[in-house]
Order: C-alpha cells, then sequence, then structure tokens
C-alpha cells in the first residue's frame, strides 16, 4: 500500500528571488487518501518534486508585550547556513500509555503516520542537511526507500534504553561537518517550521536552545506526604518542548560528562546543563503538543484540521 507526500525542499515564494534554480520543477501535490494504521511491512512513499543570561524570545501577543532576546548589535536570532544542521528524529519510543498494538508515533494522525509529519516539516528547511531517524529496525520500513526525489541523506540509528542514550546513538551518526544538532521527539507532529527557524537561529547565538511555553497553571511543590511546600512563581516557569537545538561538540562534551558521573537526564538539554552552559529559551506554540494519549491524538487532528 503506497500513498504519495509532496516535499517541497526547494520551495521559495514566487515573488522572492533566487540565485540558485531549484534542481527540481515544481508539482502540484496530490491529495493524501486516508489510511488505516501502518503496519510492519507497509512502506509509505514520501515524494513528488517538492521536495542564556537574557529574556527568552516570546511571539508577539504571548503574555503581554514582547520580550526580545538581546545582543551586542540589538539583533534577534543569527541565520543559519543552508544545510548546516543534522536533525536527530527519535522515533523510538514505545507509547505504552497511547495503550495502542505499535508505538504512538506510527499511528495515523490524519492518514499519515504521526512520525512522518515532523519528517515534512525538517526536510522542507533549506537549513536541514540530513535527518537521523531513531528508530525500531522492524519499523524502518516506515522511512526506508519511502522518500523520493528528497535531495538530504535519511539515515538510521538505534534506539537506546533511555531517551539520553538514543539521542547518543543518533549523534553518532551525523555528520561531521554540521554545525549544530537538531533533537526532536516524533511524537510532536504539529512542530511549524516558523518555530523550528527561531530556535535555531537562537542555538547559532547562544549555542544551545530549546523551544518551550510559558507554563499558564499555578504549580506547588509538594513534600512526601503530598502537603503543599510553597508554591512557585509561574513567570519564572517554562515547560520544554522540542526541537532542542545545541552544537555538536557541546552534546558531546556534555555526554563526557554525563557517562563519566553516570548521570539520568530527562530532555536534550539537561546534558548541555550539567556543563554549566547556558542554554536559551525560544517561545514556542502551545500547539506544539506531544501525542501521548488518545486523547492527544484528537486534539493534534483538530488542531491539524484548523490549519
Amino acid at each position: 500500500m503506497e500513498f504519495r507526500l509532496c516535499l517541497r525542499l526547494h520551495a521559495r515564494p514566487t515573488s522572492a528571488p533566487t540565485t540558485q534554480p531549484s534542481p527540481l520543477p515544481p508539482a502540484p501535490c496530490p491529495t493524501l487518501p486516508l489510511l488505516p494504521a501502518p503496519r510492519r511491512g507497509l512502506r509509505l512513499r514520501i515524494g513528488g518534486s517538492c521536495g542564556c543570561a537574557v529574556a527568552p524570545r516570546r511571539h508577539a501577543g504571548h503574555w503581554g508585550s514582547a520580550l526580545c532576546a538581546s545582543k551586542a548589535d540589538g539583533a534577534q536570532g543569527e541565520a543559519v547556513k543552508e544545510r548546516s544542521v543534522s536533525v536527530v528524529l527519535l522515533s523510538g519510543g514505545q507509547g505504552k500509555r497511547m495503550g495502542a498494538s505499535m508505538p504512538k508515533q506510527y499511528l495515523p494522525l490524519l492518514g499519515v503516520p504521526i512520525a512522518l509529519h515532523s519528517l515534512k516539516t525538517f526536510c522542507q528547511l533549506k537549513e536541514v542537511k540530513e535527518v537521523v531517524v531513531v528508530c525500531d529496525p522492524d519499523y524502518k520500513d516506515v522511512f526506508e526507500d519511502s522518500i523520493e526525489n528528497v535531495q538530504i541523506p535519511i539515515k538510521f540509528a538505534l534506539p537506546g534504553k533511555e531517551r539520553q542514550d538514543s539521542v547518543f546513538n543518533g549523534l553518532q551518526e551525523i555528520d561531521g561537518d554540521s554545525e549544530l544538532v537538531c533533537v526532536h521527539d516524533s511524537a510532536r507532529p504539529l512542530v511549524s517550521s516558523e518555530d523550528v527557524k527561531k530556535v535555531l537561529e537562537d542555538a547559532a547565538v547562544h549555542g544551545a536552545a530549546v523551544l518551550g511555553v510559558p507554563v499558564k497553571a499555578t504549580i506547588k511543590e509538594a513534600d512526601s506526604d503530598s502537603f503543599v511546600v510553597k508554591t512557585l512563581d509561574r513567570k519564572t516557569l517554562w515547560e520544554m518542548q522540542t526541537p532542542q537545538v545545541m552544537k555538536p561538540n557541546l552534546l558531546r562534551d556534555g555526554f563526557e560528562l554525563v557517562k563519566r558521573d553516570d548521570l539520568e537526564v530527562t530532555d536534550d538539554v539537561s546534558i548541555v546543563e550539567y556543563l554549566k552552559h547556558p542554554v536559551y529559551i525560544t517561545e514556542g506554540s502551545y500547539t506544539n503538543i506531544k501525542v501521548t494519549t488518545p486523547d492527544d491524538l484528537l486534539l493534534a487532528e483538530r488542531l491539524m484540521n484548523e490549519k
């Protein structure tokens, strides 16, 4: 069973001049049919010719006035060179909370496996030079030989026992000339290209950056007996998302420290934090949800239908 999904890798607005012709002529994208959940052995074909120390960057309109990243020149972010970013797409989780017969990242979302939505987003960005998919070999056929006319390599790495092990395995496969490594959970299918570009730009400036959103709810710290210890100031609290972007040497140095001291981390920038290196928060979008439960899947479908 096959379907086609257009990835316009080099598409630019028609009104904007370009100094390099697109390697492939534009072609219309066919409408995707709604398909049942993929099973092992099903090939999904993506194809066609389209292939620290400053306030976090905020969206205008979020939580009052905009707070911008400040640098000596007053600019925000830094241009990221074309084909300079390696993406590590984590697709090796089991997704037990979903209660499905397969890992959640392979369940269909509007007829397309969840993992392929963010893959498409990254493959469309001119800054991205390659994607390393970390997945169980049984599911490589979801990605392998499924992408036609995509002008960047798709590589594979084995998942590890813990998340940090999977990131480490993916890091071993990236191109040695990459200037940034961008780690993303494939279970976050709604990440926007605009947010990805912002966090890449901030990581280019600060060395490490992560998408996040301000916490909305009141958060209380409790003791082991479930009594409130204190109420935390939510103005200083952020919920972390992915992508999380770092310079490769920082991530490698962080892994050396984590392995040497036998440390366990729950997200990628924590590895860099152990080096005492500042990590910048780029404000993302509340729609960049992680699909973990059946309710999350329904919400993701509704959000995508509203686009």
